[in-house]
């Protein structure tokens, strides 16, 4: 069992879709199960989108409430349960960036560190269930393409950042993106 931080074990694949079954019949204290395994991840995320602790935990506490409403739509066939929920989080802080007009760009990211950070985009893929569509999916994307989806969705990385990060044009990461999703729709479909 891996550690989320000091003493805290990570929630399992099977527990964190058995507390999203929970959340679509009603049961709070499965949401609050969600909650403690994931909040300090997800308020690293947010602060790496967004700069700034109140918005980042507006966020996640707005990523949280349409968890709780959306949970009966979780489909663990199309993907793990942290993705989803993740995916969520990242949607939530881009609107929040939008709305604010905010577009700087971090030149020294490095020193942003998440709550859980693995080494490398490869470590993210290979954490993925080995019978997963969505890993199977990665895995047929060109290395470096999928580096920069699963850095851009995994640790909430913006074009900019992924551009600076990956040695490439701003324009090359919008790109690897945009075509590197629509492979992963076609392949999930």
């Amino acid at each position: 069992m891996t550690v989320l931080e000091a003493g805290k074990p990570r929630a399992s694949r099977d527990q964190l879709a058995r507390a999203l079954d929970g959340c679509a019949r009603g049961n709070r204290s499965s949401l609050r199960l969600l909650y403690e395994a994931l909040a300090p991840q997800m308020i690293g995320v947010a602060l790496r989108l967004l700069r700034r602790r109140d918005l980042a935990e507006e966020v996640v506490q707005d990523t949280f409430l349409r968890i709780w409403e959306k949970a009966g739509t979780f489909d663990p066939a199309r993907g793990e349960p942290a993705t989803w929920m993740f995916a969520i989080l990242r949607h939530r802080a881009l609107n929040v960036l939008r709305g604010e007009g905010r577009t700087e760009l971090v030149d020294d990211f490095e020193p942003m560190g998440l709550a859980c950070e693995d080494a490398d985009a490869e470590h993210v893929v290979i954490a993925l269930s080995e019978n997963g569509a969505l890993r199977r999916c990665l895995e047929r994307l060109e290395p470096l393409r999928r580096n920069a989806i699963v850095l851009a969705y995994a640790r909430g990385l913006s074009h900019g950042e992924l551009a600076g990060r990956l040695g490439i044009p701003l324009g090359t990461a919008k790109s690897w993106i945009r075509r590197g999703l629509l492979s992963l729709r076609e392949c999930l479909a």
